[in-house]
């Protein structure tokens, strides 16, 4: 079998060297050739042809988000960005994700070549799975950076003693755009939707930020012991499982920090089977783009339970991972492509979708 070609670009040596290292490791990747700048990257890329470019968030005497734009309008390839955990790289790296970016992995701030040896298992996994993922070749980049229009969020009263139907939504590599995108197309008063996607806790409260400001729902971290009500879409804190519980007549949110589940905290199998438990038949389920097999089997717990499930398709997903995985354990009972989506989980629950 052919190795998976990799383009290190970073300005640091020392992050290119370690990066080289810890990949050509694998006796199924081989770097192919380092970069410190666009413009020798741009050559490289030309000459060497890699599979997958592994590419600083934040670099400086270069612009790293103008350099992914023009290799995914004019060149789309899997880019897995490096990062740092700071506010301005969690924002940096969520736009790149928005323009065809397809994974991250976290460097530390302190003591890199040790952090860097710790995230190896990481950093592979997401190169081999962003070799298999399928670039989309960017269109409208300066629309898909900017929030919508301020549109009016309708504050749904509390009225409500419960939301008669509980969307949730799992997802991975490629989601945090997926699920913008579904979110878009829900309407201010959609039943509550529950979330969990793979994402570093420092990049948690940047993320629902920016879904809160692309989506006419209230989009927000759960607290522990919120109640659930329509027209908000909850996502857990920083490395904290989400679950729901039933209070009554009411659902409430459950946050705790249990140990990971498929190495995962959070876990879209720890959301789904508590969904199952405590919503049944009256949730409706999706597993969106990932990699790996999180939520394959809670979501199979969710359709036993009489919920009614779906997953994105895999000419859509950016990594065909999960939902490929729970499509074949049989837990979905539609594959649909993700601008669908939305429309198919409204009209499951019940709701009124906009003609």
């Amino acid at each position: 079998m052919a190795k998976i070609k990799v383009l290190v670009v970073d300005d640091s040596a020392v992050v290119r060297q370690i990066l080289t290292e810890l990949l050509d490791r694998d006796p199924e990747i081989e770097v192919v050739g380092t970069a410190a700048a666009p413009l020798l990257a741009r050559e490289k890329i030309k000459r060497l042809n890699p599979d997958v470019l592994t590419l600083d968030v934040e670099m400086p005497r270069m612009d790293g988000l103008a350099f992914l734009e023009n290799i995914m309008r004019l060149r789309p390839m899997p880019v897995v960005m490096v990062s740092s955990l700071t506010e301005r790289g969690a924002d940096i790296t969520l736009q790149a994700l928005a323009l065809g970016a397809v994974d991250f992995v976290t460097k530390p701030k302190l003591g890199v070549a040790q952090g860097l040896e710790e995230y190896a298992a990481e950093i592979v996994a997401k190169v081999k799975g962003a070799a298999r993922a399928r670039p989309q070749a960017l269109a409208r980049p300066a629309q898909r950076l900017e929030p919508l229009a301020d549109a009016p969020k309708a504050t749904v009263a509390s009225r409500f003693r419960t939301t008669d139907r509980l969307i949730a939504i799992g997802a991975s590599a490629g989601g945090t755009e997926a699920i913008r995108v579904v979110l878009e197309q829900m309407p201010p008063d959609a039943p509550a939707i529950v979330l969990t996607q793979h994402i570093p806790g420092g990049f948690s409260r940047a993320f629902v930020e920016r879904l809160d400001r692309h989506s006419q729902m209230l989009v927000r971290e759960a607290g522990d012991g919120e109640q659930v009500l329509p027209g908000h879409a909850y996502l857990p804190p920083g490395d904290r499982h989400l679950r729901i519980i039933r209070d009554g007549a009411r659902w409430r949110c459950r946050i705790d920090d249990g140990p990971p589940v498929n190495r995962h905290r959070p876990a879209v199998d720890v959301l789904f089977r508590s969904v199952a438990q405590n919503a049944g038949a009256n949730a409706v389920a999706a597993i969106l783009t990932g990699m790996g097999d999180d939520g394959a089997r809670g979501l199979l717990e969710l359709r036993q339970a009489g919920a009614a499930t779906l997953v994105q398709d895999e000419a859509t997903s950016v990594v065909w991972g999960m939902p490929g995985a729970a499509w074949k354990l049989g837990a979905a009972q539609e594959m649909l492509p993700l601008d669908r989506i939305a429309g198919r989980l409204l009209e499951l629950s019940g709701a009124r979708v906009a003609a």
